[in-house]
Order: structure tokens, then sequence, then C-alpha cells
């Protein structure tokens, strides 16, 4: 099978490598690296329509566009990340007073989250590239994707992961079989300390805004708004516009990547407006992006939403400009706004995390704010299931009463 892979770019000073030259990031400036595709060869093999190699509903079915080979094994847990569902909640349209609302729900992922993408292209290219280990920090979502992707071929995964980590994700971690290790600290204290033994041991490093690679799993999920609901749109509309809630910045610096490439095959005719949504606690890439430049300043990270929870945002330049680069922008809420939002999206029937219910609770903001007209055309991409943090949904909802085992206290609860 031919691949379209043809270079690295630097995104910061532009310095172009070849596939195999470099691994993670700039050796110039440090800066996160573009995969580059072949668009020329892409643009006359390949059309629209025939452009999927594999019928199966998951991110492979976009081989052509991803840079790394399909490792065999189908039936696998690392052959079923993606193609997930879009719900339209017309109810939650309704209420918000606007037209059209799709949300894409990421929780059917194997591990339930979106980090399955980005963990099985890079379990893809570990076996390519005939790495023993791959090692990663996460606050619980991309350690156990990788956990379960590395399970999945019986590789070897070891997790960084901040000590403070929901247990339930902690549990698939060590379920999976990863090296598990928790670090009496913070997220960013784990990333750095992963860097550092991925130098001494000489490991494959997963960690987002360092591994290029992530972003060309998280790009999928564009592919996919583009199949589900982008090509369905009439003619005429306004372009999709797009909330994605921000830690470090890779998932919608993903996403953005995935419109670039259909744009530049031609395939995309409107750019798709991106929001991006933080908690006012951890809000570090918003800063930037209102103040207008891109010099990310780290602040001290402190929110419910852990999966977003981040000093210093490793791919935040990127995601700065995936919202100016398309005429979008960035919103914070409250935590208490991401609480209420795990609400809303539980009453049609999507059981979100915090970090998940961010973007949600950013649309309803942007409602307010007449950021949204009733015209807008919205997604609201929903990253993870809330049962990865039971806690958080329990304060976002009222307590189940406890009754004796009587009709009679029965019919008092329901007066």
């Amino acid at each position: 099978m031919k691949h379209y892979f043809s270079h690295f770019t630097c995104s910061l000073c532009g310095s172009e490598y070849g596939p195999e030259d470099v691994t993670y990031t700039c050796p110039k400036d440090g800066g996160n690296l573009n995969v580059i595709l072949d668009y020329e060869s892409l643009k006359k093999e390949l059309s629209p329509d025939k452009f999927t190699e594999l019928p199966e509903a998951s991110l492979w079915r976009y081989i052509n566009l991803l840079p790394v080979k399909a490792p065999g094994g189908f039936g696998t847990p690392l052959h079923r990340a993606g193609w997930t569902p879009v719900y339209k909640p017309t109810r939650l349209a309704q209420k918000l007073g606007i037209q059209d609302l799709w949300v894409k729900d990421e929780s059917p992922n194997p591990t339930a989250s979106f980090k399955d993408r980005a963990s099985a292209i890079v379990v893809a290219r570990a076996l390519q590239i005939g790495a023993e280990v791959t090692v990663a920090a996460s606050t619980g979502n991309a350690g156990a994707a990788l956990a379960g992707m590395a399970a999945a071929v019986g590789a070897k995964a070891v997790i960084f992961a901040p000590k403070t980590a929901p247990p339930a994700k902690i549990a698939q971690l060590i379920v999976f079989g990863a090296t598990v290790l928790l670090v009496d600290g913070n997220y960013d204290q784990a990333f750095d300390l992963s860097i550092e033994a991925t130098h001494n041991f000489g490991w494959y490093n997963r960690n987002t805004g360092f591994n290029p690679f992530t972003a060309e799993g998280k790009k999928t999920a564009a592919f996919e708004i583009w199949e589900q609901v982008i090509r369905r749109m009439p003619e005429g509309n306004k372009p999709l516009t797009v909330f994605i809630s921000v830690g470090d910045g890779n998932i919608i610096s993903g996403v953005h990547k995935g419109f670039k490439d259909l744009a530049a095959l031609g395939w995309l005719s409107k750019m798709p407006r991106i929001i991006g949504v933080q908690s006012e606690g951890s809000a570090a890439i918003a800063n930037t992006f209102h103040q207008g430049g891109e010099e990310i300043k780290p602040v001290q990270a402190t929110t419910l939403a852990d999966s977003i929870s981040v000093d210093l945002p490793r791919d935040g330049v990127r995601a700065v400009r995936a919202a100016r680069e398309t005429g979008g922008t960035y919103i914070t809420v409250p935590d208490e706004n991401i609480l209420n939002a795990i609400a809303e999206l539980g009453r049609v029937g999507i059981f979100a995390e915090p970090a998940a219910a961010t973007a949600y609770a950013g649309l309803v903001k942007a409602v307010e704010e007449d950021i949204i007209k009733p015209d807008d055309p919205v997604l609201v991409l929903s990253t993870g299931s809330g049962l990865k943090d039971v806690k958080a949904a329990m304060q976002a909802v009222p307590q189940a009463p406890i009754i004796e085992p009587t009709l009679a206290a029965v019919k008092k609860v329901l007066k």
C-alpha cells in the first residue's frame, strides 16, 4: 500500500525534516512538528468519494491520509479507535435557540476517550520503528489509551500519572498491564519526568505536544466530522462551528490539522470555525489568544476537569492558531458551569466527564454572549465518558434519596 507522508515542518521556524530525520520536536527551537503529506500525489490518485482504503468503521478508513502503516490484527481494540457517533440533540438545540446542533461523542472508543485516536497511531508508529517500550505522562485518559492500545498488540507501556488522577483512570492503566508510576506532583511534573526517563532509558515517548504523531491520530476526528456532518449540509449553509475543550492544546490543533489536510486536497469548501473552551482555572492558551500573541505563559491550574488541567500547555502555539486562523475564538468557563453542562448533556443521554462537558459549557456561554447566532450550525466535541470521573459526575446532579422498602415511602418521595 502506498503512503503519502512527505516530511515534517516546524510550527515555529518552518524548518523541514525528512520522515526519519527527527523523532519529536524541532532540534533548532523545540517547536512542535507538523506532518506534511504529498498532497499533489493524493489529489491525482484519490477522490473525496474513494479515498478510504478500508470499509471498517474506525480511523483506519483514512489510512491514505495517515503517516503510518496499519498494523495487522484486525479485531483488536487498536483497530476499533475512531468512527464515533454524532448525535443531534434537538431538545438542547431548542433550549439554546439554535437551529442545528450536533454532539460527537467519543466515549464509545475502546478506552472511552478521544485519546485512543492518538494512541492508536503512536503504537502503530512504535511497532513500525521497533520501539520496545512506549511511555507517556497523563492525568489518566492518554495513559489509559496508550496502555489499552499497547496491550492489544502485546507491547510494553510505562505511564507517569499524578497521584491525584481519578481512581477509575488509574484502574484502567493497571488493568491493561502498564507499568504505572504515580507522581507526587502535577501533570507538568509528570510530563518533565517522562521526558527525562525517555532520554535515559531509550523509550519511545507518546506525550502530546511532543510526539508529532499524536496530532495525526486526533486529526481523524476532523475527517469524520467532514464525512458525518459537513458533506451532508445543504449548499449555502454557514460554515460549521466546532467547540473543543482545550488543555495542552493537542486535540484542537489536531482537529485543525485534519481540516487543513482536507482543504489542501480541495475537498473542503468552507473551513469550519473552531472555538476552544478552557476552564477559568486552567486558561493559559485562552489568555494568550486574547492578548493577541503566541507566547504561552504558564498558569497554576486549578480545575476539577483534570484532563484539561495544565500549567504549561505543550501545544499552545498551534492551539492558538487553530482558533485564530479559522475565525474562531477562546471562551473560558468556571467549574460550576462545567458541572451544569454534565447534567445538561446527561438529560439527553450523553454521559460526559468534566473535560468533555467543558466544550458544551462553552457553547452555552457563546450563545449567551451572541458569539453563536441562531442560524450557526454547531458541533460540540465531547471527548470522554463520565464513567472516567464518577466523583465529579455526582457533584453535578442531586443525590438519590434513600428510602424504606415500602410503597408509602415511594409515594412520599414522589409528592
